[in-house]
């Protein structure tokens, strides 16, 4: 398993991020962030936005693609009209577009769906040309209607429609029902609603040992102490605390790795649990 890191986004303000989050709670909860989490002089936060690699004995497989280049996104413009070396980065790590074999998205939002399609000859094309693209079926479903027309997903406004459009036009989507379930033997997805409408997380089961990529279950080691607190982004927010609960507690029971979507540095670590609550280690 390899993180490729398409770019750094700094000096988040926490305020932006948890909006319910105060100014003397924060102060608190630095004492659980790295150097690696935080901005000098600690009062800002550092977000990654990558794609895990996973090569089995049969597959090769990318977990979420990031935000892409060239994509019009007027009402998100930390992401708009791009133009980022990612392909050479994965390049670097070993992956050709041609040789990926699967992608899975743990939900459709901007930072996680943007590079499944790369612009050529003013077309939207998969940049994965010989892939399944793996997407929860409630995110299809959502997305692709008029009621994701809203206030709460306008970061992501045009990304069904040149990230996930054009693949399922091309042949090449499979969907996982809401109630999740194995994929290719040793995955499992794990319905994790509440982030977004059909979020998925997904484990790894393999060799006696298990993984999990979370997606945006949580967004900063932050929230391992406070899995009350959500992000701005989170647009069902009873329903996303339940799922940040139910990830951790089987991180912490399963002795997981946990693998995130935004945590910087290695983006990795374990999870435990005690009376006091859950606890973060970077691996």
């Amino acid at each position: 398993m390899t993180k490729v890191e398409e770019q750094l986004l700094r000096t988040v303000p926490p305020s932006f991020l948890y909006p319910g989050l105060t100014s003397e709670e924060f102060a608190i909860a630095q004492a659980t962030l790295a150097a690696s989490d935080v901005e000098p002089p600690r009062d800002a936060l550092i977000l990654s936005v990558h794609t895990w690699v996973v090569k089995t004995p049969r597959h090769l497989i990318l977990i979420d693609t990031a935000s892409g280049n060239d994509k019009e996104r007027p009402t998100n413009p930390l992401f708009h009209r791009q133009n980022l070396p990612y392909l050479e980065q994965l390049r670097q790590a070993g992956v050709s577009p041609e040789a990926v074999d699967f992608v899975f998205n743990t939900h459709l939002h901007v930072d996680h769906s943007g590079w499944n399609t790369r612009l050529s000859n003013g077309k939207w094309v998969p940049t994965f040309p010989n892939a399944r693209y793996v997407f929860p079926m409630a995110e299809r479903d959502y997305y692709s209607s008029p009621a994701s027309h809203n206030e709460a997903n306008l970061p992501s406004l045009g990304v069904y429609e040149d990230s996930v459009l054009p693949v399922v036009e091309a042949g090449l989507a499979d969907f996982i029902g809401p109630e999740g379930g194995k994929y290719l033997d040793v995955f499992e997805f794990i319905p994790t609603p509440g982030h977004s409408i059909g979020h998925m997380s997904i484990a790894l089961d393999s060799g006696g040992a298990s993984a999990i990529f979370a997606g945006d279950v949580m967004h900063t080691v932050l929230q391992v102490a406070r899995p009350e607190q959500n992000t701005v982004y989170c647009e069902f927010a009873d329903e996303a605390r339940k799922s940040r609960q139910k990830i951790l507690s089987r991180a912490a029971a399963t002795r997981a790795l946990y693998l995130s979507t935004h945590f910087p540095g290695s983006s990795a670590g374990f999870v435990t649990s005690d009376a006091g609550g859950f606890t973060w280690r970077y691996a």
